[in-house]
């Protein structure tokens, strides 16, 4: 899979797949939370995005390939993480699903490492 991070989380977070006007803030939030992954273990460590060049496979590594790794998984948690910076919804009912479903990938996530289905970070 060679899919652009930056160009999937902007197209998850409208308004269009092409507009570019706020990729610096979208960079700067992304690059967070894929810190955050890293420090679970997930990721090619010390990985970043400065534009679309980077890649999901760029940011997995070997990790793509093993048993367990889901990439829906980190796709899915990078883009919550990211909205709820970004784009913070106006209902607190809303916002409280969007951190529930982040605690429960994070906690998945964090057992895939713990258990060793990802097997260790590059």
């Amino acid at each position: 899979m060679n899919e652009s991070i930056l160009e999937t989380v902007r197209a998850m977070i409208g308004p269009a797949a092409d507009y570019e006007a706020y990729d610096t803030d979208l960079i700067v939030h992304i690059n967070t939370y894929l810190g955050v992954l890293n420090q679970l273990g997930i990721g090619v460590k010390g990985f970043y995005i400065e534009d679309n060049s980077a890649t999901w496979s760029d940011f997995l590594g070997e990790q793509e390939n093993r048993a367990g790794v889901t990439l829906n998984e980190v796709k899915s948690y990078i883009y919550l993480r990211v909205r709820l910076a970004f784009d913070t919804p106006a209902s607190s009912t809303l916002t409280a699903e969007y951190n529930k479903q982040i605690d429960e990938l994070g906690w998945r996530l964090n057992t895939k490492i713990e258990t060793g289905l990802y097997g260790s970070a590059s």
